[in-house]
């Protein structure tokens, strides 16, 4: 049973984590604050523990924080401890400062990127982003009546990028590899593309789909 700890205590993180459990990983999760996962861990039965425990004690790892917060959580949790493993990126750069017509704000530019950064500041992991462009309530198994859903993902490790691409799949959507961590550049601000129907006509249900 593979063992992954989820790094963030929030709506994904706890969707996450609830669905990586109902489809057989053993799963622990880490938050900076602490006791803000005691209430969810009495109710699912998921163990919490601090980031660098549960980073070191997992062979892979889901980062669901706010992105001005991922660099220092992976520091939190350890370097030493997140080296050689695989990471599930679902943040986005997001500004603090509301949207613009509905369109967020991002502390990148558009040559650069969240995971990008990451990766170089902690070059041991295999960073693959994922699950950055819907809603955590259309995670895990969603149901469309056009069928599954499109989740683009991209990282530099192969093998990092397998076992995201079969959590996707187990999760009920279509995988769609979008190549090396540079692609991150271009799947974060689907998150702003996502938003934008939300934030101006309150509609959170929809998802992205590729046609070909």
């Amino acid at each position: 049973m593979t063992r992954i700890g989820i790094l963030g205590s929030g709506d994904v993180a706890k969707t996450l984590a609830a669905g990586l459990r109902t489809h057989g990983y053993d799963v622990r999760m880490a938050t900076r604050t602490g006791g803000r996962l005691d209430a969810f861990s009495a109710e699912s039965g998921i163990p919490h523990g601090s980031l660098e425990d549960v980073a070191a004690w997992a062979e892979g790892l889901v980062l669901a924080v706010a992105g001005r917060g991922a660099k220092e959580t992976l520091r939190e949790a350890g370097a030493g401890n997140i080296a050689g493993k695989w990471v599930m990126d679902v943040t986005n750069p997001i500004e603090v400062s509301p949207p613009e017509d509905g369109v967020l704000r991002f502390f990148t530019g558009p040559n650069a990127s969240l995971m990008e950064e990451l990766q170089d500041a902690f070059p041991g992991a295999h960073f693959v982003k994922a699950f950055n462009s819907v809603g955590h309530a259309r995670m895990v198994n969603p149901s469309y009546a056009g069928g599954p859903p499109t989740m683009f993902y991209c990282g530099n490790s192969a093998s990092a990028k397998h076992a995201v691409a079969t959590i996707i799949s187990q999760f009920g959507w279509e995988g769609w590899d979008m190549g090396t961590a540079t692609a991150a550049r271009a799947i974060e601000p689907l998150c702003m593309l996502w938003c934008i129907p939300g934030f101006r006509e309150h509609s959170w249900t929809h998802a992205f789909r590729l046609l070909r």
